[in-house]
């Protein structure tokens, strides 16, 4: 009995550790909440945990949007799942569920856009709402909202699609402002329900749609010339009003300013240099880089990405002429049929290619934004394909008279789809079977004998640090207190992160000591895989921008080693000598990790 339970344990261990990063502080939540006596209980220590990083209170649900979590929790207790599945598959259930909700919002969109189901399932075979209903629209906003913090700012590229939208007269403006009205209600409701969360207060979605209803009152009468010119002043007033109102928000309202948010997109934009460690190693995060070959690689071969450019080509440069004909004067017609091939007339078209856009754009610069990014492509690529004006609109261009293009346009959004699902499935659904029965176990026994020495020899009370990826490790799979998290939205995190990161610089080892004991520590762990690291891009290297922040490496002189007469802690630790053994007493160790026990009294004696 005793063998088994052990094992139960193991493997459980084994299950946690391959939630990596930010992903491994949500489950460790949702675990907290499965353990709490009660759901109240359970909230009210994640709202005031201080058992998590040292010396910090933290409101772990505001920060951190755990809605999901409790959900999540909730519904296992609820539906006694308890007793059928164990926690962690429930958990990863909800998020695959969570998922199939986003491809099904996707197949519908699609549907909707071009009339026919085909279009809907080519999205979701490629990705593996357009009604505008008052009572959905704001539930879905408010709960997208509440799911993410930075929900606010993908909200924030909605609303400047629909600005343009209603700036050209391409939609009716009472519809457009009453999403807008929506928009304030979520940010409002959001506000009070996260714990009065100012980020909401300042986030320039609220200030562009302040500013949007009230550059309203000065619209007058369509079709004078002085409302061509009051368009042009509206647009002027409407980007002034959102920037003052932000600033002048920011001022009054009481909220963290997350300067390295700005300093960060300086410096990636090329608009600054610095030699910070905290902007460089963000720089250096792949998920912040530009997106590699092998993403346009992946979407080009399975065919996406060329016939998303075509489908995009033909819409912006539709919307185009529509723009042009409103600004010469011309109305659009009410109802757009085939024949007309104007497939930019209908405004959630327009809607969708400026959304698409905006996104593609960001995305093109930052590669974690592909994952908003590439749904789009998903979406817009299979309407295409499966419209018939879309095609009629190309053979308008193309002027095409010796096959009646109508004819040609419906069986070519018949046939391209069911071409291009039949060599999909052809090519991909062999492979993705073949990946499906060669799914191996996650095997990491350095780490799992880390976390096992933890739990029977560290003190309860003990407080680790590390590399915020490890204490990331360590919260979920022990529970022990640790002194940074892999969280990037906290500027006192990002500040911790960067003081232990210490031990991998040429410093002192008082001045480490000095750094850990600030926090409280009790252990440090060394990572072999960080102080020795070789494989990662040059001048990306932990080490590296440590040396650069810390001046004992100078750029502008060919990467030349400035003194330093310090050894680098990380190797000299691991030799015990004095002083650093006066400091740190190694306890524990593997191929991967160094474990030392900080010293309470220093002895100084050799």
């Amino acid at each position: 009995m005793t063998l088994q339970f052990l094992k139960e344990l193991q493997n459980e261990l084994e299950r946690e550790i391959t939630f990596q990063g930010d992903s491994a502080i949500y489950y460790s939540y949702y675990k907290d909440m499965l353990k709490a006596p009660s759901f109240e209980r359970g909230v009210y220590e994640l709202t005031h945990n201080n058992k998590t990083v040292s010396l910090k209170t933290i409101n772990a649900v505001q920060q951190m949007s755990l809605y999901p979590e409790l959900i999540a929790s909730v519904l296992y207790q609820a539906t006694g799942s308890n007793e059928i599945i164990e926690p962690v598959y429930f958990y990863i259930g909800i998020v695959f569920g969570l998922q199939g909700i986003y491809v099904t919002a996707l197949f519908v969109t699609s549907w909707l856009m071009s009339g026919t189901w085909l279009a809907g399932m080519l999205t979701v075979a490629w990705f593996i709402i357009n009604r505008f209903c008052y009572l959905l629209m704001s539930a879905s906003t408010y709960t997208f909202m509440m799911m993410w913090e930075y929900s606010h700012y993908l909200l924030f590229l909605q609303a400047i699609s629909l600005f343009l939208l209603d700036s050209f007269s391409l939609e009716q403006s009472d519809k457009v402002h009453e999403v807008y009205k929506i928009y304030i209600f979520s940010l409002f409701l959001g506000y009070l329900l996260q714990f009065e969360n100012s980020a909401l207060l300042v986030s320039p979605l609220l200030s562009l749609v302040v500013a949007l209803m009230l550059a309203k009152c000065l619209q007058v009468k369509k079709g004078t010339f002085i409302a061509k010119i009051m368009k042009v002043i509206n647009f002027y007033l409407v980007c002034t009003l959102t920037v003052t109102l932000n600033i002048i928000m920011k001022m009054f309202v009481p909220h963290k300013e997350h300067g390295h948010m700005l300093k960060f997109l300086e410096v990636k934009f090329g608009l600054n240099m610095t030699k910070n460690f905290t902007m460089n190693w963000l720089l250096c995060q792949e998920s912040l880089q530009a997106p590699s070959r092998a993403f346009f690689l992946r979407l080009t071969q399975s065919s996406v990405l060329p016939f998303y450019t075509l489908v995009l080509i033909i819409c912006f440069f539709s919307m185009l002429q529509v723009i042009f004909r409103r600004i010469n004067g011309k109305s659009l017609k009410e109802t757009v049929t085939l024949e007309d091939g104007r497939i930019g007339e209908r405004p959630e078209i327009i809607y969708h290619v400026i959304h698409t856009i905006l996104l593609g754009s960001l995305a093109m610069v930052i590669e974690g934004l592909k994952y908003l990014w590439t749904p789009y492509v998903c979406m817009l690529a299979a309407f295409g394909v499966c419209s018939p004006e879309l095609w009629m609109t190309l053979f308008k261009w193309l002027r095409l008279r010796t096959v009646h293009p109508v004819l040609l346009a419906l069986i070519l959004s018949m046939a391209v789809p069911t071409i291009i699902g039949l060599s999909l499935w052809k090519e991909f659904f062999p492979r993705l079977m073949t990946e499906l029965t060669e799914l191996q176990e996650f095997y990491d026994p350095d780490t799992v004998e880390l976390m096992t020495w933890i739990k029977r020899q560290a003190p309860v009370a003990a407080v680790f640090a590390g590399s915020p990826q490890l204490m990331g490790a360590i919260k979920l799979c022990t529970g022990w207190m640790v002194t940074s998290l892999p969280l990037y939205n906290d500027d006192d995190l990002l500040k911790r992160n960067e003081n232990i990161y210490q031990i991998y610089s040429k410093r002192s080892a008082e001045d480490i000591y000095k750094i850990l004991t600030s926090y409280k520590t009790n252990y440090l762990i060394v990572e072999d895989a960080i102080c020795n690291e070789v494989g990662t891009t040059r001048g990306c290297r932990v080490k590296d921008l440590l040396d650069i922040a810390n001046g004992h490496v100078v750029c502008e002189e060919g990467d030349k080693l400035t003194y330093s007469k310090y050894g680098r802690f990380c190797h000299e630790v691991k030799i015990n000598y004095s002083p650093y053994v006066n400091y740190f007493t190694r306890v524990y160790w593997n191929r991967s990790y160094f474990v030392y026990k900080i010293n309470t009294v220093i002895s100084f004696q050799s």
